[in-house]
């Protein structure tokens, strides 16, 4: 018996998984900040933004040292966010109204800017005010006297009012981090993305009253079902240990891989209920996230996301420095599938520099999509390469490529590699038809997809929109229009992952999906528990929604 009654708290599942362990609260509150920082200066405090932005410089150039360049990016941008003086200058400038508490000013300052971040219309830009708000609390910690009390030597899940991405690496690389839970944030936030490469279990907008909860008793987060229990019953204990996965530590980490690649072998090439072949394939933006997902048993990479490393580039990549980014992750798939997606800067994945954004603008900046398509050639030789196009709008578009294609090949005394589209827009999909008698093959990215046929937000909605009858009856459109010019045609959006939606994709005739990293293992077991014949006949269904 625990001795406590059991609390539940709500929050958004955006990494899903099943984890116990003590709770761990490393948040300061404000109220004990007042004595510590009484006699702050603003050269203390500017020194406290310089601290936190130099760490954090520090973990990135180890990250990318050890090829996890995805993870790199993302702590990249918390130190850029701490050494900007549009953060730290309002601070300093408010110390004398806001003494003695030093730790107004900078929470206010940051307030003021994660406000103009909120306020902006692309849901993606305004989920950044977060990475705002956690600088501000790394600055605030640090003029609380430094690092907080350190974690439980045992399994821990983690609760903040805004988790860290970047304490969340440190936490998984260094100790028994089991998940975690975050007051702000959203699926598409940094710390998110960061938790679903790790495959940790996460929940963001949570309950603030999680914050009041007590730091050291026993807890279970079901991040499926989007609940944290603290003190819970031994019978919940019981459960959460079948369920749960262990900690993610430095040594456990390559222990979980094996016993992942383990139980799913074959996982890229498995077979439904009644025997119909599917090919599992992964989707990466790092070194890091390619390992994870051939360790647990993907035939290669149906996504390779080359935009990552470039979203605070001051102009258009050259051809050594998508090489740079590239040749880790192709260098791992020799022999195996590697589909490469020509840069993709849309939503929160827009570079500073003027005209960056959309399909369009990269087709006509001059030298930039030459420079990728050498890149892609020089750099994966020994991968089964392909390439394609993300947000297709127009056959011209595809021609466009086609023929700078052709040309990249002819240079690099090779032969072109098969060419594709992502099908993520309603007119694109009902126009497959016309578009498969030029490409080589589809991939259907569902997210967006669902988001443009439904007319809605796409960082509101839940993979499981995919199974409304529209979206379904673009999948169709689509798998129809390749089967009937056989060309290829795979599903790399999230409705891939998720169980309710996978039935009706394989019913659709979808038999290649490609899955997150740490997903592989799972999605190849529920695929072998499909029986493909019924789930075409759900599929259409008016119900199968």
């Amino acid at each position: 018996m625990t001795g406590y009654p059991m609390t539940r708290y709500r929050g958004e599942p955006v990494s899903e998984g099943v984890a116990a362990g003590e709770l761990y609260l490393p948040d300061t509150p404000t109220d004990g900040l007042a004595g510590a920082t009484a006699m702050v200066t603003a050269d203390t405090v500017r020194a406290a933004f310089a601290a936190v932005a130099a760490e954090r410089t520090e973990l990135a150039a180890r990250l990318r040292a050890e090829e996890r360049d995805q993870e790199a990016d993302i702590v990249q941008i918390g130190a850029l966010i701490a050494a900007d003086p549009a953060l730290s200058a309002p601070a300093v400038a408010a110390l004398p109204a806001s003494a003695p508490v030093a730790a107004t000013a900078v929470r206010d300052a940051a307030e003021a800017q994660a406000a103009i971040l909120e306020a902006l219309p692309d849901p993606d830009l305004a989920q950044r005010a977060g990475d705002v708000r956690q600088a501000a609390e790394a600055v605030i910690a640090r003029l609380a006297g430094g690092a907080p009390a350190a974690p439980p030597d045992g399994p821990f899940i983690v609760v903040r009012r805004e988790v860290d991405p970047a304490d969340l690496i440190r936490l998984a690389d260094d100790g028994n981090l089991a998940g975690a839970v975050s007051v702000g944030g959203g699926a598409s936030s940094h710390a998110a993305i960061v938790a679903r490469g790790l495959g940790l279990p996460m929940l963001a907008g949570a309950d603030p009253e999680v914050l009041t909860a007590p730091a050291g008793h026993q807890a279970v987060l079901d991040a499926t079902a989007g609940e944290l229990a603290v003190d819970p019953s031994p019978a919940d204990l019981a459960r959460a240990d079948l369920a749960r996965r262990p900690p993610l530590t430095a040594d456990n980490g390559k222990k979980r891989r094996g016993a992942q690649a383990g139980r799913a072998a074959q996982a890229g090439q498995v077979h439904t209920a009644d025997g119909e072949p599917v090919t599992v394939l992964c989707n990466v933006a790092s070194a890091a996230e390619t390992r994870l997902g051939l360790a647990n048993g993907a035939a290669g990479v149906g996504l390779l996301r080359t935009e990552i490393p470039f979203i605070r580039a001051r102009g258009w990549p050259s051809r050594e420095e998508h090489v740079a980014g590239l040749e880790p992750i192709l260098r791992l798939l020799a022999g195996k599938r590697a589909v490469v997606r020509l840069l993709d800067f849309s939503g929160d994945k827009i570079p500073p520099f003027p005209g960056a954004a959309g399909l369009r603008a990269f087709l006509a900046a001059p030298g930039a999509l030459a420079a990728q398509l050498a890149a892609i050639l020089q750099a994966g030789g020994g991968a089964g390469l392909s390439v394609m196009i993300p947000m297709v709008r127009s056959l011209d578009e595809v021609r466009h490529v086609r023929a700078e294609l052709a040309r990249a090949a002819k240079a690099a005394g090779t032969d072109p590699p098969p060419l594709g589209i992502m099908v993520e827009v309603g007119g694109t999909a009902a126009a497959a038809a016309s578009f498969a008698e030029h490409v080589d093959f589809f991939s259907i990215g569902t997210n967006d997809l669902t988001a443009d046929v439904l007319g809605m937000d796409r960082v509101a909605l839940h993979p499981s929109a995919a199974s409304e009858r529209p979206v379904l009856a673009a999948i169709g459109a689509v798998t129809h229009a390749a089967r009937q010019a056989r060309i290829g045609v795979s599903v790399c959006g999230d409705a891939a992952a998720d169980p309710a939606v996978l039935p009706l994709l394989l019913g659709l005739g979808v038999r290649t999906v490609s899955v997150g990293a740490a997903s592989v293992a799972k999605v190849a077991q529920w695929i072998t528990e499909v029986n493909a014949a019924d789930a075409a006949a759900r599929a259409a269904s008016p119900d199968a929604e």
